[in-house]
């Protein structure tokens, strides 16, 4: 017997696509899930741009009042896809309305915020996710397995990067609804909430809770026309931002990421090395996970001398994470599975009474070390995170 999961989502846009993509195709590959959703309400300002969405996605109806849309009996579930600064507001008024809550990230503008929207979906009892999806590359799902195996041993080093271009231009205004990502007072912060955010999530997945950092951000460009006055304004978010890290398990993490890195367009890369072995993946070339083994799990034994070196995994065949959903072994999955499999980890998880990661709770780890790397940046030191020393596991 199925059950039907009513949708409404907030905003639209480039994350409204690859929910929407999420909720069509995800019966055809999880059958065995309880829950369909349905896509009921669409939820915007803009009600032309946000009719033509709902026609192209087959959502029932629109909306632009979203107050009246987390009030309706009607609806189950509220997805926030819409910018960072109405995330606290919106899901604290559907968790008191009993809605279940799916939030894009980062979770907040500010970890105060994000507390408090922990608080309501806690006290209110309801399922809630954070669409970290990249978690749910199969090559990143294979990396936590491998860790969890103990392929790696005692972790030394683990360092990211997340590069992009398209803000290199200073004629490229802020603000609006395509730039809202360069208005502090919308997006809350640059880089480091919108991609590094991605980058700390996959870190402490893998390699536990950081518990300091020192950061350096910068703003090249110091003034951009706000498309909404027309005016010059001050740029408010990090263009850039480094920084290093201490995890609770010794271990020493380097950040990067920027939005000038010419050439780059979504360059987001992690490696982990260990006394037994390493790990390194690249998003652009996502099928693949690179493993080099030092050491057997199983025995402590020496890879032999004439065996050692780097292995190039095709992460495509059934008994890796997600695959036996998709092709034949060899044929590859793309950006948006990995919200199809976001999406059925968190039904999984709600059906089987083990609720899926990362939670409102565990984003909320990710939001104190953005918070950290941000007040380090302002003061110049060393920074405690304050995030909690574990991390719960998540479901794949």
């Amino acid at each position: 017997m199925t059950k039907p999961l009513r949708i409404a989502m907030i905003g639209y846009g480039f994350m409204g696509k690859a929910h929407s993509n999420a909720y069509r195709k995800l019966a055809h590959f999880f059958p065995e899930l309880e829950h369909r959703p349905e896509l009921t309400v669409l939820c915007a300002r803009n009600r032309e741009k946000a009719e033509e969405f709902a026609r192209t996605w087959s959502y029932a109806e629109v909306e632009t009042d979203w107050r009246k849309v987390v009030e309706r009996d009607d609806i189950d579930a509220i997805d926030i896809c819409s910018p960072n600064h109405t995330h606290v507001e919106l899901a604290i008024a559907a968790a008191a309305n009993g809605k279940w809550l799916m939030c894009e990230k980062p979770l907040a503008m500010n970890v105060e915020e994000a507390e408090r929207m922990t608080q309501a979906v806690e006290e209110a009892g309801i399922p809630n996710m954070v669409w970290f999806n990249y978690r749910r590359v199969p090559a990143i799902a294979l990396a936590r397995q491998i860790v969890d195996e103990q392929r790696i041993g005692r972790p030394f080093h683990y360092r990211a990067t997340y590069l992009q271009d398209w803000t290199i231009a200073e004629d490229v205004p802020q603000g609006g609804a395509a730039l809202w990502r360069l208005d502090v007072d919308v997006a809350g912060s640059g880089v480091t909430g919108d991609l590094l955010a991605h980058s700390i999530d996959t870190a402490m997945w893998l390699n536990g809770p950081i518990t300091r950092v020192v950061a350096d951000t910068e703003t090249f460009v110091k003034e951009r026309m706000h498309q909404e006055t027309g005016k010059m304004q001050p740029v408010g978010i990090d263009d850039a931002c480094m920084f290093l890290a201490r995890f609770a398990n010794g271990s020493m993490g380097t950040f990067e990421s920027t939005r000038y890195a010419r050439g780059r367009k979504n360059f987001n890369t992690f490696e982990l090395n260990g006394a037994d072995g390493s790990v390194h993946f690249d998003l652009e070339d996502p099928q693949y996970i690179d493993f080099f083994e030092h050491t057997r799990p199983a025995t402590g034994d020496k890879v032999e001398d004439h065996l050692t070196g780097w292995r190039r995994i095709h992460v495509t065949n059934f008994e890796h994470p997600y695959m036996d959903r998709w092709w034949v072994p060899g044929c590859t999955v793309g950006y948006e599975h990995t919200f199809i499999h976001a999406l059925a980890d968190f039904l999984k998880g709600v059906e089987s009474g083990t609720p899926a990661q990362p939670d409102f709770r565990n984003a909320l780890q990710t939001q104190r070390v953005c918070d950290a790397v941000l007040a380090s940046a302002r003061s110049r030191g060393w920074v405690d995170t304050g995030v909690e020393s574990t991390q719960p596991v998540a479901a794949v």
